[in-house]
Formats: C-alpha cells, sequence, structure tokens
C-alpha cells in the first residue's frame, strides 16, 4: 500500500520500516538542538511531517520498544489515533515514566506508525441487545478462580 506524505520541514525524515517484515514505520524527532521531557512530563515532539491516509484507514502511533524499555519514553495516550481526513503535522506526545530527565535528539527515532483499517459503525438506539452467557460481567468476570 501506498500511503503519500509530505514534508513540513526540510530536515523530516520519510516513514521508515526498518525490516521487511515491520508492521510499523519509524517516526523520527525534528528538534531545535535536544529536547529534555522532566520525569513524569509530557512533551510534543514534531516530526515534520503530514500523510494522506486512505478513506477507510488509520494511522496508529505505538511506542519504539527500545525507547520504552531502555529509556521509559512512550506515547502519553498510549496509542495515537491519526483519521484518514487529518492532513495537519504528526505529533508524537510522548510522556517520561522515569523519576529522570531524559533528552530526544533530532532525528531520533521516537515512534512507530502501522496503518490499519476500521470498520465505521453506524450506532442504532435500540431497547434491548441480545442474550450472551457473559452478560453483565465486567472487568475479570472470565477468569478462573
Amino acid at each position: 500500500m501506498k500511503i503519500n506524505f509530505i514534508k513540513l520541514n526540510e530536515k523530516a525524515h520519510s516513514p521508515k520500516r526498518a525490516t521487511e517484515g515491520a508492521a510499523g514505520a519509524d517516526l523520527y524527532a525534528i528538534t531545535q538542538g535536544s529536547i529534555t521531557i522532566k520525569p513524569h512530563t509530557t512533551c510534543m515532539i514534531h516530526t515534520g511531517i503530514a500523510l494522506e491516509i486512505p478513506e477507510g484507514m488509520c494511522g496508529l502511533i505505538f511506542a519504539r520498544s527500545g525507547l520504552a524499555s531502555k529509556k521509559g519514553l512512550a506515547p502519553a495516550n498510549k496509542v495515537g489515533l491519526i483519521d484518514s481526513d487529518y492532513r495537519g503535522e504528526i505529533m508524537v506526545a510522548l510522556h517520561n515514566h522515569t523519576d529522570e530527565d531524559r533528552v530526544i535528539d533530532d532525528g531520533e527515532r521516537v515512534a512507530q506508525l502501522v496503518i490499519m483499517p476500521y470498520v465505521a459503525a453506524e450506532y442504532s438506539l435500540c431497547d434491548s441487545l441480545s442474550d450472551t452467557d457473559r452478560g453483565e460481567g465486567g472487568f475479570g468476570s472470565t477468569g478462573t478462580k
């Protein structure tokens, strides 16, 4: 699948899959020097790119496993969602989960983008729902004791 994108900044990097089998394409930080993210705070990281995601598809922004496990940095919203009709700059809300300052350098890989299809559901108000074995059982209701 071909995803059109534009560079909004001449320093921007193209999204890039690291290997043939990679589901996600790396997104790169565009910074003026380095950015320090204080402990337990969130910083908006520019990527300098905008995407044209086809209708019926969406972009999901996930943490890079190395950045999360080694530096304690991951998207603040856990998974970012880019709708197909959004044409603005892709930004990553990167959160520092540690008790120490963390630094992001210009050109550093900060997240990964996965393009996926979605179902555009229509929601219909009704008087009742069909019965199931689970019923209204909520969190932890399907586990064994």
